[in-house]
């Protein structure tokens, strides 16, 4: 095995394993597969020497070419130039790009891409979209059963992609309301949490970002039937959930949808303003 098939986890660097049940995402990791056999066998190449070419192992090559594997944008690179594919190959990173990702997160990133305001209450943990990549992966950690090292990596990797909805310009309007409780617990320890609330104070200072804090001691707000999301699509239509209301799942009418716009204003009005907000994390930063 070569240093180039080891990460800093540990794992084999070849790829990812496709998510069980995700037949789009399989079905790309096979024409992909398919593609480095067939050019690979157009240069006379056997499988062992490929690898060797490469510097991956033969059993690797095996389950990149029968798509069990998705490849690393780097394999599909080194790929390309033993190959002198001029391009071909490595222009397949871009079918892979997504489907290195878990189905269900890919879905999720694909309606945050298209809205254009976003209305998120967090009870229990700080909001994907606004954790560090350390929070992230300590978060994980405690999740049980426990992910393996490598489908922990993949799981982080996606929440960290999902992040760059905060960088488009013109960007969407960001509204986020985060019990208190949420910003004490120390996941990952204190260094972690501090930096997390580093990165909550620096984010806010975003023109199209609020982020408000919900004091444990103010109870009566509708919010602890648990987190409400919404998303708001520049056609007029959205999309909500809500925990513990319409089974926990994800509902376009417009009935359902004027219940949770309802139920998140007034856990708005109830929260610390922005500033407010901003003067608590602060003032819990000087604590940790």
């Amino acid at each position: 095995m070569s240093v180039d098939e080891v990460d800093n986890t540990g794992v084999e660097d070849t790829g990812w394993e496709i998510d069980p049940g995700d037949e789009s995402g399989a079905a790309v990791v096979a024409t992909v597969g398919r593609q480095i056999r067939l050019w690979r066998e157009s240069k006379g190449l056997r499988v062992a020497e490929f690898g060797e070419l490469i510097g991956y192992g033969e059993d690797m090559i095996r389950k990149v070419e029968r798509g069990d594997r998705i490849p690393r944008p780097e394999f599909l690179d080194k790929a390309d130039g033993a190959l002198g594919a001029n391009g071909l190959v490595s222009a397949m990173k871009r079918d892979v790009v997504e489907v290195r990702y878990p189905k269900k997160v890919r879905d999720l990133a694909k309606l945050e891409g298209r809205a254009v305001e976003f209305c998120l209450y967090s009870t229990f943990n700080v909001h994907g979209l606004l954790r560090t990549e350390e929070f992230s992966r300590a978060l994980l950690r405690t999740w049980r059963p426990a992910y393996g090292p490598e489908e922990l990596e993949r799981f982080v990797a996606a929440r960290v992609a999902r992040r760059s909805v905060l960088e488009k310009s013109p960007g969407p309007e960001f509204s986020f309301v985060q019990e208190e409780a949420t910003l004490r617990r120390p996941i990952g320890g204190t260094m972690v949490l501090r930096r997390q609330l580093e990165h909550l104070l620096e984010v806010g200072e975003l023109p199209n970002v609020e982020i408000q804090v919900m004091p444990t001691d103010r109870a009566d707000h509708p919010g602890t039937g648990g987190r409400i999301a919404l998303l708001k699509f520049g056609d007029g239509t959205a999309v909500g959930r809500m925990d513990g209301d319409f089974g926990g799942r994800p509902v376009s009418d417009l009935k359902r949808l004027r219940v949770l716009d309802l139920r998140y204003g007034i856990i708005r009005s109830k929260a610390l303003t922005p500033a407010e907000s901003r003067d608590f994390i602060e003032q819990l930063l000087g604590e940790t």
